[in-house]
């Protein structure tokens, strides 16, 4: 889906409709984001009927409400390449030789300590 970017002009007396105002507009399905600019209220979406919106702030808000503008919300993607500076470089093996233990098992019958018997 396309994102919109959606502008609407409100009279916006005091808190309480601001609140309304924002609550409302996200009710609507498919609204990503919502912002204040002053009387102005920044809507973004992903298939999100804007003649809808705007009738349905006139209904909940009960006051003057105006769509200004609808535009597709242009995403910057900069990729940048970060480059990685190689200060001192180490090897990424140690090479080591395992030592091995080999023990030497006692006979028994030899008078070692195997033998409990004799």
């Amino acid at each position: 889906m396309i994102q919109q970017k959606m502008v609407l002009r409100l009279s916006m007396a005091d808190d309480k409709r601001r609140a309304k105002a924002l609550r409302t507009a996200v009710s609507m399905r498919g609204v990503v984001s919502v912002k204040l600019e002053g009387d102005k209220i920044v809507v973004v979406g992903d298939g999100v009927d804007s003649v809808n919106l705007t009738k349905l702030m006139r209904k909940k808000i009960c006051s003057y409400v105006e769509l200004l503008s609808v535009a597709e919300e242009k995403k910057e993607e900069k990729e940048e390449k970060k480059e990685e500076k190689v200060v001192m470089s180490w090897p990424n093996h140690v090479s080591f030789v395992p030592q091995y233990v080999y023990s030497i098992p006692e006979e028994p019958g030899f008078g070692g300590p195997g033998c409990i018997i004799l």
